[in-house]
Order: structure tokens, then C-alpha cells, then sequence
């Protein structure tokens, strides 16, 4: 709620600023061709590789993108943690202290990850991208104690923060309204993670955090797309298809899963500095493939078999665009996304809502 109330506040601010802005704009190059800069000239902020920049145009950027996530889901049915608890096979059975069920059962997440970019107009044909990013995560858990039955022993929340892996990318013109996006992730962000947890004993030892937890991939990944994108005078929509392939596993023995997305958009004007969206999105993601030997326990986010799947999101956001006066060439985005299906591999939580911020300033 709280998220909601800060989105709220910002949204009335950015439209009485924005909405006040001179009613004449500068002109704007995008994409080969000349527009009036307003707010269509960018796709919604959740859609990142969107645009080009004519040659020797420089934008930088931030985004925040906030994830809720709560519950159980075993493919597309809600479960309880009881049933997780006390049905639910634990991998890692057999090994001292391991129970036969999963004994720890996470019942909520919540991720705020901190994204800067820049772009470059290598000419009028190719922009370069680099982005940087810093997250944050927590998650909040049930323990159940001893090796079966349903009593609880307690809860517990660990937390993990750092910086994240860099994605680098150029985005190659085909024509003026269709490019690829030509990017590659590099592992700067952290693996070995480690936080305190509950045990179903009654310990409280410092371990690695499971995967969900960890900040980076550890790997090499190539981020291959293509964007398509156009617009008239009073709306403009796009599509795009990304995808995530991890080059071999990391220092600890895995990987996570390949990715691949597709979205497509569509943004009415209000005003010049103004516009409206709406976007659906598709993703589907692998299962880890190989298993990290610092990660096991009666949890079901230390199970590989346990990541991924299918999801369907449905998103809604506004996009403002200062067309003249001081604030000439600033940008500002709000999205937010809701979920349609959601149909995941073993027992996980499921997304709540997604909520992405992000101001852009090109120059």
C-alpha cells in the first residue's frame, strides 16, 4: 500500500508539471525520422531497448523497479504451506539433519532493484547501451518443527543486497521502425550470498541463500532481440522479443534457466507531454540447471527443479515527457503490472504485482 501511495503521489506531480508544460515543443530525432518530442516518442519504462538515438545523442537514466510476490503455487493451484510442509518431497533427504519433507516453507518476497543506464548514438543507425543495477531482496519464512507434522516452530526473514550483473547491448537498425538488440550480460553480481535461517531443530546457522536470493547469474548470458516499434500523432504501440541464453555454468556448478519474452504495447496522447499505456507480456523461464553444493536444505528455493515457468502480465502505466521550459528533455515513467497466469515449475511463490518508475534525460 504503501508503494501505491508513493506511485500516486508521483503521478500527481508529474501531471501537474508535465501537463503545465509550453505547448510548443522542440523537435526530436528517433528512430531515423523527425517527431515533436512528446511523451509517445518512448515505449512504457518496463520495456528496456525500445528506442535508438540519432548519432552522437547521449540519454542517461534510472529506473526502480519494485516485485511483490506472496503465496504458494504448485503449477497454477494455490497451496498452503502446511501441504508444502508435510507432502512435498526434500531433495536433500537422506543427508544428516535433513528431513524428508520441505520443513521451511517462504511465504513472501519482495525486490527493489535500483537500474542506471546509458546510451550512446553511435550514428544514426546504431545506439549503445550500458546498464548497471543494484537490488535488494528479503523473504519471509515458516518453520515447522521437527521432521513431520503441522506445528510451527517459527518464522524468519532473510535478506540480501549488492550489486547486480552489468548488461551491455547495441541496438543494430534495420529500418526505421524495426532493430535488434544485440546484448550481453556480464556476472558482476554476487553468488555466495549468505544469511541466518530457523532450522526445524531449533538451530540458527548462517548458510548460502538459495537461488531466488542470489544477486547475479555467474555467468556469461547473451541477450538477443528484436523491437519493432511506430507511431502517428495521437498514439504509437511495438512489440519486442528478448531472450536470456546462459553461456555454460558458473563458479559454483549451475546455471540458471534460459529466458525468452515477448511484449507488445500500445500508447494513446493525452497532451504532447503526456500519454497513456497499456502492455501484455509473456515470459517463460528454465529450471537451474546443475546445483550449487553450498545449497541444500528442506526449503523448496534450494531445489533447482523448483525455479521457473510460464507467466502472462498485464500492465498499465503513463508516460510524461517536458516538451519545453527547464525541464526540456526529461522524461518520466510509471508502470504497473498485474498478473494474468502464472504456471510454475514445483512449489513457488507467486508475483503480486510489479511497479517500475524510471526517468530518462537525453541530451
Amino acid at each position: 500500500m504503501n508503494t501505491f501511495f508513493k506511485a500516486g503521489s508521483m503521478l500527481a506531480v508529474a501531471g501537474a508539471v508535465f501537463g503545465t508544460a509550453p505547448a510548443v515543443a522542440d523537435e526530436g530525432h528517433e528512430d531515423g525520422e523527425t517527431y515533436e518530442v512528446n511523451a509517445l516518442g518512448h515505449a512504457p519504462i518496463g520495456v528496456m531497448g525500445d528506442h535508438r538515438h540519432k548519432q552522437g545523442e547521449w540519454m542517461v537514466s534510472y529506473r526502480l523497479m519494485y516485485m511483490d510476490m506472496a503465496g504458494i503455487q504448485i503449477g497454477t493451484d494455490d497451496v498452503t504451506p502446511e501441504t508444502v510442509a508435510t507432502t512435498v518431497p526434500n531433495r536433500f533427504f537422506g543427508a544428516p539433519g535433513q528431513p524428508p519433507t520441505l520443513r521451511i516453507v517462504p511465504t513472501s518476497m519482495r525486490m527493489d532493484m535500483h537500474m542506471a543506464g546509458i546510451m550512446y548514438g553511435l550514428s544514426d543507425q546504431v545506439t549503445l547501451m550500458v546498464m548497471g543495477n543494484y537490488v535488494t531482496k528479503e523473504m519471509d519464512h515458516i518453520t515447522f518443527q521437527g521432521g513431520m507434522g503441522t506445528a510451527r516452530l517459527g518464522e524468519f526473514r532473510t535478506t540480501t543486497a549488492d550489486i547486480g550483473d552489468t548488461k551491455v547491448a547495441a541496438l543494430i537498425g534495420l529500418t526505421d521502425t524495426v532493430h535488434i538488440n544485440a546484448g550481453v550480460s556480464i556476472p558482476t553480481g554476487a553468488i555466495e550470498e549468505e544469511a541466518q535461517i530457523l532450522t526445524p531443530m531449533g538451530g540458527t546457522p548462517t548458510v548460502r541463500t538459495p537461488y531466488p536470493m542470489q544477486i547475479g547469474s555467474g555467468t556469461f548470458d547473451l541477450e538477443p532481440g528484436i523491437t519493432y516499434s511506430d507511431r502517428n500523432d495521437s498514439f504509437a504501440w511495438g512489440a519486442q522479443i528478448r531472450g536470456t541464453v546462459r553461456l555454460g555454468d558458473n563458479d559454483e556448478g549451475y546455471s540458471l534457466g534460459n529466458r525468452a519474452m515477448a511484449t507488445t504495447w500500445l500508447q494513446a496522447s493525452l497532451t504532447q507531454g503526456i500519454a497513456l499505456s497499456g502492455r501484455v507480456q509473456a515470459e517463460t523461464v528454465g529450471r537451474v540447471d546443475g546445483i550449487d553444493p553450498a545449497i541444500a536444505g528442506p526449503v523448496q528455493t534450494a531445489n533447482p527443479d523448483f525455479q521457473g515457468g510460464e507467466t502472462v502480465t498485464a500492465f498499465a502505466g503513463v508516460n510524461f515527457a517536458a516538451t519545453g521550459g527547464t525541464l526540456k528533455g526529461w522524461r518520466l515513467g510509471i508502470e504497473g503490472g498485474l498478473p494474468v497466469v502464472q504456471d510454475l515449475n514445483g512449489p513457488q511463490m507467486p508475483t503480486d504485482y510489479t511497479l517500475t518508475v524510471g526517468l530518462q534525460k537525453a541530451f
